[in-house]
This record gives C-alpha cells, sequence and structure tokens, in this order.
C-alpha cells in the first residue's frame, strides 16, 4: 500500500482521516491491482490534485508503474515530470527517454516534446534532422505545437529548404486550431480585415504579443479606426503579463493624454514596470523625469542610473542624455572625456543634436583637440537630417578662409532662413546686402532682415531702419526707419543712436510725432 496513513494505537490521539472520493478510491483498487490505465490515472489524481491532495513524487511513482506496463500516455506523462523536474530531480536525458517510448508508439504530444528536445539540445545531442523529424510525426497527427513548429522552420528555412507557402500552410493548420502563436504569425503574414481577425483571435486568448499588436493597430490608426480607448484595454491585458512593450507604450498613452485622460502617474508606474525589464525607452523616459522632476523628485544621480541602463543597450537618445549629465557632473562625477565618449556613441548612431554638439565641441576644442575639419563633419551630418542650427553652422564654416566656399556657404545659410532660423536669414540677408557668394539684391537683403528683424535679431533691426531710411530694396518710409532703428538701440547697437539723429533732423514734426507714437 503506498498511501495509507499509519494508524496510532491511541484512538482517541488519532487524527482524522482524509475523506476520499468514490472515484479516487475506485482508481486507487483498480490501481494497485495492476491494471496500467487505472495507475495512470491514479498518478494523474495525484498530480493535480483532484479527488486527493497534490502530491508530484506519488504520481511519478504511478505513472512510472503504468509506463513500464507501456502506456504511452504515463510514459508522456512521466517524461514531462522528468523534465519539468517535479516529483523527481529534472533531468531531461530520463524525460528524452519516456518521450520517445510514447513517440515510436505514434503518441503526438510525445513525437512534439522530443521534437523540442532536439532543437534545444536538452537531454539529447541538438539535431534539427530529429526535431523535424519528430515535429512532422506530430504535426501529420494534428499536433498544433508541432505544426507551427514546422512553420517557423520552413519559414527561416532551419533544417530544410527556405519556403514561405508551405509555412504558412502549418501556420494555418495550426491557427485553424486555435494555436494563439500560429494566429499570431498568419496575422503578420497578412494585411487588412485578415490580418485584424488573426490578431483578435490570438489576443483573446491571452496571447501577450497579439494583444499588443492589436493594440498597436488601434493606436496608430492602421487598419482599425483610431480608438485610444481600445489601445489601452489590449495594451493593459498584455501590460499584466509582464510585455515591456506594451507596458512602455502604456505608459506613453497615459503620457501623452492622446485620446484619454493624461494621468502622469499611471504613465510613471508603467514607465517603471517596463524599465525595470530592460525595456530602453521606458528606461530613457524614466531618466528624463528624474532629471527634470515630472511626477518624481528631482534626481540627477537616479536619472543617470536609468539613462545609463539604456545607454549600455546602444540607446542613442539616453547616450546622449547620459553624456550631458556626465558633462556638467550632474548627478555623477564630472568626466568630460567619458561624455565625449557618450557623445560619439549617439551620434555615430544619428542622434541629431548629439552630431551637432560633438561639432561645437570639436569647434570650440572642449573636451578634445580643437578641429575644424571634425567640426565640420559633425555639423554636416545633422545639416543632413534638416536641423536648421547646424545648417547654418556649415555655412559659418564654409565661410572661414580655411574651408571657403561662399557659394555653398550661402546654400547652407538658405536652407537654416527657410526654416526660420534668425542668425541664417540675417547672414543671408547681408550676403545679399553686399554680393557675398550670391548676386547682389536689395529686395531680398530687405525680405531676410526683416525676418530675422521680426524674430528680435538686433543687427538685422539696425540695417533694415538703414534701409528704410535710404529707400534700398524698399520705398523709402522714414517712419518704418525710425521705428527698427529704436528697436535696435534698445537691443544695444551703438550706431542706432547716430542713425536715429539723423533721421530725425529730416522729419517733419507731425511726422516724428507719427513716430513717436508707433513705437
Amino acid at each position: 500500500m503506498l498511501d495509507f496513513p499509519a494508524h496510532p494505537a491511541d484512538r482517541a490521539e488519532r487524527k482524522a482521516e482524509p475523506r476520499y472520493t468514490a472515484e479516487f478510491l475506485r482508481v486507487k483498487g483498480m490501481a494497485e491491482r495492476g491494471v496500467p490505465s487505472a495507475q495512470h490515472s491514479l498518478g494523474f489524481m495525484y498530480a493535480s490534485g483532484q479527488g486527493v491532495a497534490q502530491d508530484h513524487e506519488l504520481a511519478v511513482a504511478w505513472y512510472r508503474m503504468a509506463a513500464s506496463a507501456d502506456l504511452e500516455l504515463a510514459q508522456y506523462n512521466l517524461g514531462v515530470m522528468y523534465q519539468k523536474g517535479q516529483g523527481v530531480a529534472q533531468d531531461y536525458g530520463q524525460a528524452a527517454y519516456w518521450y520517445r517510448r510514447a513517440a515510436e508508439q505514434g503518441y503526438a504530444p510525445a513525437q512534439y516534446n522530443l521534437g523540442w528536445l532536439y532543437a534545444k539540445g536538452q537531454g539529447v545531442p541538438n539535431d534539427v534532422g530529429q526535431a523535424l523529424h519528430w515535429f512532422s510525426q506530430a504535426a501529420d497527427q494534428g499536433e498544433p505545437g508541432a505544426q507551427h513548429n514546422l512553420g517557423m522552420m520552413y519559414e527561416t528555412g532551419k533544417g530544410v529548404p527556405q519556403d514561405q507557402e508551405t509555412a504558412t500552410m502549418w501556420y494555418r493548420r495550426a491557427a485553424e486550431q486555435d494555436h494563439a502563436r500560429s494566429q499570431f504569425s498568419l496575422a503578420l503574414r497578412s494585411s487588412g480585415a485578415e490580418a485584424i481577425a488573426w490578431l483578435r483571435k490570438a489576443a483573446e486568448q491571452g496571447y501577450a504579443p497579439a494583444q499588443f499588436n492589436l493594440g498597436l493597430r488601434y493606436d496608430k490608426g492602421q487598419d482599425l479606426e483610431q480608438d485610444s480607448v481600445s489601445a489601452i484595454l489590449w495594451y493593459g491585458r498584455a501590460a499584466e503579463q509582464g510585455h515591456a512593450s506594451s507596458q512602455f507604450n502604456l505608459a506613453l498613452v497615459y503620457d501623452s493624454g492622446h485620446g484619454v485622460a493624461r494621468d502622469e502617474e499611471l504613465a510613471l508606474h508603467w514607465y517603471r514596470q517596463a524599465a525595470e525589464q530592460g525595456h530602453a525607452g521606458a528606461q530613457d523616459n524614466l531618466g528624463v523625469r528624474y532629471e527634470h522632476g515630472q511626477g518624481v523628485e528631482r534626481d540627477a544621480a537616479t536619472a543617470a542610473h536609468w539613462y545609463r541602463q539604456a545607454a549600455e543597450q546602444g540607446m542613442p537618445s539616453a547616450q546622449y542624455h547620459l553624456a550631458q549629465l556626465v558633462d556638467a557632473g550632474k548627478g555623477v562625477p564630472r568626466d568630460p572625456e567619458a561624455a565625449q565618449g557618450w557623445y560619439r556613441k549617439a551620434a555615430e548612431q544619428g542622434h541629431l543634436r548629439a552630431q551637432f554638439d560633438l561639432g561645437l565641441r570639436y569647434e570650440s576644442g572642449a573636451g578634445v583637440a580643437r578641429d575644424e575639419a571634425q567640426a565640420l563633419e559633425w555639423y554636416r551630418r545633422a545639416a543632413h537630417q534638416e536641423y536648421a542650427p547646424a545648417q547654418y553652422m556649415v555655412g559659418v564654416l564654409l565661410d572661414r578662409a580655411e574651408h571657403a566656399d561662399p557659394a555653398e556657404a550661402t546654400d547652407w545659410f538658405h536652407k537654416a532662413a527657410d526654416q526660420g532660423h534668425a542668425l541664417a536669414q540675417f547672414e543671408l540677408g547681408l550676403r545679399h546686402d553686399c554680393g557675398k557668394g550670391i548676386e547682389r539684391d536689395y529686395e531680398a537683403a530687405h525680405f531676410w532682415y526683416l525676418c530675422a528683424a521680426r524674430q528680435g535679431h538686433a543687427r538685422a533691426q539696425f540695417n533694415l531702419g538703414v534701409m528704410y531710411s535710404a529707400g534700398q530694396g524698399v520705398q523709402r518710409d522714414l517712419v518704418e526707419a525710425y521705428a527698427w532703428l529704436q528697436r535696435a538701440g534698445g537691443a544695444g547697437v551703438v550706431a542706432a543712436s547716430g542713425y536715429l539723429k539723423k533721421i530725425v533732423a529730416r522729419m517733419e514734426p507731425q511726422l516724428l510725432a507719427q513716430a513717436q507714437a508707433f513705437t
């Protein structure tokens, strides 16, 4: 008798005997008489705690009896116990042994599991051919997991010639049996309504990647009407399962308040959940919040910690943010050389601000040997990303004697000026005014001076005042001249006061009063 409790001699002290169901007692009696199917059933009862307290060791004992009698289901379950280490020390070799005995009898789940062990090299040599053999055996019997794995092998060409049609066929066979991963794989290979239908089937089964992708479709309005509430629903379901990208996207939705009420606290919660799982974007965003005190107490050291976590994963924005803290000695010891290294890592990945800042460092010699050629190179990289300050700086360096190319400099000033960069607008006005690198054109000079002057550029305001005074590129207008020169003088342009005196001397009292009223 394997599991009868001992009976104390003193019945007064004896504890209450467990009450067994009639079914358990019936199965137990048959098992003890040596009936293999009953031995397996009894093992299953102990394994699942069905009608009796759960006991994995007793489950293994009864499974073993039935397995030794060549009952394939017991052999399979005994293999599972060895693979999981339940009721017995984990032993992949023994798992493979028992799976093989069941597999050779044609039991599909055992064939599938044996294929996995060969695919992973657990308890048996890693052998793609054997994995393919056993997956095929199980798949032909309709085992959905094996069908899915065959689909992956044909998709990637692992152990078989790559064949996308055959991959799709196996995915579809598994998907039609409600295999969630195959439904997801079919969704990724489909488009439009079909993709959404497969995504929804997998998502409703709780498959987190499908839930994330369905959330993403609702979030972006891709193949579905944009719906932030539905996006949050599906992101949330995946996030609760620990899906880091869903946690991050959920944080972004709450952070931006796109389609829902903005909630900084929830955004912070989900950023932290994703960050602690190693999501680089969440780590970077969490760093930003600590650096600037957004929803948390400002803490540069904690910001640096999260930036570093993301930076070491190669995230360029985190590398740039970390470089700034290291450069300034905020939350970490100041280290210009280390800052330079992080700027370069970010810049080499195309981070626009890092490229620009690296250009500034080489131009000024901050933390590196001064090198205008290197500065120009990094400015160019940022300029080609349409960053106006970099376009302006390329123009500035190309204007210098050692790099002189007035025509190209003018082109870059024009690119920056078109984006509203005041310094470039003034420079372009000056070049049209003087005919430097471009044909002299007073009307164009007036236009660009005016653009810069309206943004508060003092010298543009002065030059504009002079042009209105002289009627150069624009109709003479002493009131406009007075107004712009007055602004330039107030901004510190010393020469403006002298010109104002000359203009005042030329103005009738009524016109002067009008000009003074405007200013």
